[in-house]
């Protein structure tokens, strides 16, 4: 078919983040005419002001409304929106030039009614950003699965860099009203629809994530929270890795508990293991600072998603409680 894409992004209270990404679209080698949908999610600070600096430059519509999340915000841009392919967006990216003519050489060759992309960190960004985005990225604690690996069964795209034709949006009924999570549940659902999913490996965004420590482990832990949810909803998907991040933080306190008892070698593989995640850092960006970060950024993602894995698994599988009664806040209501 003749795609038409429309760019769906909502966005909450970061205007100087939607200027960044409308700045980088403004240089785009996409000579086709394409649309922007901002979705305003109830923010107390709008972006109106910034956007309005754009529309001579971008063919941009702009949608205020309550706040509902970001699934429902999607779903409400999806809705609005006048082409027949939508790329969703994070407002936090930013896009390289290449990025449309990639994802539609793609698409015209193996097209799929839903994709993603994977993410990277720019040069411009912090030191403390790119050892985040190490730490989110890299085989060693991800596996590659939000879009390293090129060789993919079924990818999971995520809502950062997601592709989605009209006709399976209108199909699945778009997102739910879960976040995070409810990227990997409209994945799978998409899939029991009989849609076929796939990475793109050149349409890369350039992903901004958290900008402090505390933000970052708030983001993960909840990241645990949502996987024994998704796994009770679609228990054909559960993979025994998901507990991998709450097995590492066990064997961490095995390893300083070892020690009072003269027992060193269970401290050694760990040693070990963050000396390949220094080096791994330190090479991929030059810097030694970045490294010693990303040493940082592992133990925090495997603590507070371990930790939210084990507390959510807890009350949904053993105590068999209901998800949206649990963990209110882990749900958005319309």
């Amino acid at each position: 078919m003749e795609i038409s894409f429309s760019f769906i992004v909502p966005v909450y209270n970061r205007p100087n983040e939607i200027k960044e990404l409308l700045e980088s679209m403004t240089v785009m080698d996409y000579s086709k005419p394409y649309e922007i949908v901002i979705i305003e999610d109830g923010s107390s600070e709008t972006s109106e002001d910034v956007i309005s600096t754009f529309v001579d430059k971008l063919s941009i519509s702009y949608y205020q409304k309550p706040n509902t999340g970001p699934g429902d915000s999607r779903n409400y841009g999806m809705r609005k929106a006048k082409g027949n392919y939508f790329i969703i967006l994070d407002s936090d990216v930013v896009l390289p030039k290449e990025y449309l003519s990639k994802a539609e050489s793609f698409l015209s060759k193996t097209f799929v009614h839903c994709y993603g992309g994977p993410d990277d960190a720019h040069k411009s960004f912090s030191n403390l950003q790119k050892a985040i985005s190490y730490s989110m990225t890299s085989y060693l604690t991800t596996g590659g699965i939000r879009g390293r690996k090129k060789t993919v069964g079924k990818f999971q795209p995520r809502s950062f860099n997601m592709g989605l034709s009209k006709e399976a949006f209108q199909a699945s009924g778009g997102f739910g009203d879960i976040h995070p999570g409810e990227d990997p549940d409209l994945t799978i659902r998409l899939w029991k629809l009989g849609y076929d999913t796939a990475l793109i490996p050149d349409a890369k965004v350039f992903h901004k994530r958290r900008i402090s420590w505390h933000k970052f482990y708030i983001q993960v832990n909840k990241f645990g929270l949502v996987r024994p949810i998704l796994n009770q909803w679609h228990p054909e998907t559960a993979k025994m890795t998901y507990w991998f991040p709450t097995l590492f933080v066990g064997y961490t306190l095995l390893s300083f508990i070892s020690l009072f008892f003269g027992w060193w070698y269970f401290m050694a593989f760990l040693i070990v293991y963050l000396g390949v995640i220094f080096l791994g850092a330190t090479v991929q960006y030059k810097n030694i600072s970045i490294g010693l970060q990303s040493i940082l950024a592992v133990m925090i993602q495997f603590y507070g998603y371990g930790k939210g894995f084990l507390k959510s698994y807890y009350y949904i599988h053993l105590l068999k409680k209901t998800p949206e009664k649990q963990f209110k806040k882990l749900f958005f209501s319309k």
